[in-house]
């Protein structure tokens, strides 16, 4: 079967004095959120520029913020600045898919490489930043999350990750633990599973995760509805060929033991190794997961081990 995940350009590290922009590609957000989650980058000797719109909110749906265009022109400006090292949104929601197709992609290709950071709803971006421009991008938390504003060992993955990237190669809670025995090598990818679902036909989505490492986690779906996307994501076949599969977090998707038998019967038949718990997405603590990177997914001892570091130097 032919590789459809394949390891992508990594930007560069970030630096004291790197300017990083703060944009709000999904929902809108407290302004004190933001304050906070922004204090905290600046305190880390970055120079933070905040998009003109990141504290909008469109002028009929309020599950948004800014319009379309304005979240997309926000995104697009940042990226396209020369100055501006690295793009962090400022929190998920719903919205991403509805600007992703806005964006400028050959303009965006033309301001090279550099950090993008989300999860959550980000998930539409992430695919779309790997099949438009190639790019290895950082599944972490957004500036306005509580997670990040409250948790210091999510402020520590994602400063490690930006700043020492070489000292954060095995990646994985304590937590962590085998669904599917096994070992397996790959390149990441992954997301919000919901949203890689909803990404299937799409412009920007990729045929399969064949030879990928898929990092899954959601949020809010029951278990009935969680079997339905696997399902479809089984069905479609862009599950054939996945080499291993990590997962994150299910918050609010109801008692964990339920999820996990969800997640044994879609997952488990696929032969590949699975390890569940690993510590990211909405969780309480959320550690910073590459994607795009080559690694390796050891079920035995829980981890995933990077085999390059996330940023190059």
């Amino acid at each position: 079967m032919e590789v459809s995940v394949r390891a992508l350009t990594r930007a560069a590290r970030l630096r004291a004095g790197s300017r990083v922009a703060v944009v709000a590609p999904s929902g809108p957000l407290p302004a004190e959120r933001l304050a906070a989650g922004t204090g905290i980058l600046r305190g880390w000797g970055l120079d933070v520029v905040v998009g003109p719109h990141v504290l909008a909110t469109h002028p009929l749906l309020g599950h948004l913020a800014g319009t379309d265009e304005e979240r997309a022109r926000d995104l697009q400006e940042a990226w396209c600045d020369p100055s501006v090292s690295a793009v962090i949104c400022a929190r998920g929601g719903y919205g991403a898919q509805r600007m992703v197709d806005l964006l400028d992609w050959n303009a965006m290709r033309a301001a090279g490489p550099k950090v993008f950071v989300g999860y959550s709803d980000v998930t539409a971006l992430h695919e779309a930043f790997a099949v438009r421009l190639g790019l290895a991008t950082l599944h972490g938390p957004m500036a306005a999350a509580m997670t990040f504003i409250e948790d210091a060992r999510t402020q520590e993955s994602l400063r490690a990750t930006l700043f020492e990237p070489e000292s954060v190669m095995t990646l994985g809670l304590d937590t962590a633990g085998v669904l599917v025995p096994g070992r397996a090598r790959g390149v990441t990818l992954g997301g919000c599973v919901s949203l890689l679902a909803a990404d299937l036909a799409t412009p920007h989505a990729r045929p399969g995760a064949a030879g990928g490492l898929l990092l899954i986690e959601d949020t809010g779906e029951e278990p009935y509805r969680l079997d339905r996307v696997l399902t479809q994501l089984l069905r479609s076949g862009w599950l054939d060929g996945v080499a291993g599969i990590g997962l994150g977090s299910w918050a609010e998707c109801g008692p964990y033991e339920e999820i996990r038998a969800v997640l044994l019967d879609r997952l488990g038949g696929l032969g590949v190794p699975v390890v569940e718990e690993l510590g990211f997405g909405h969780s309480a603590t959320t550690l910073t997961m590459p994607l795009g990177i080559p690694a390796v997914l050891d079920a035995e001892n829980a981890t995933l081990r990077l085999e390059v570091p996330a940023l190059a130097p």
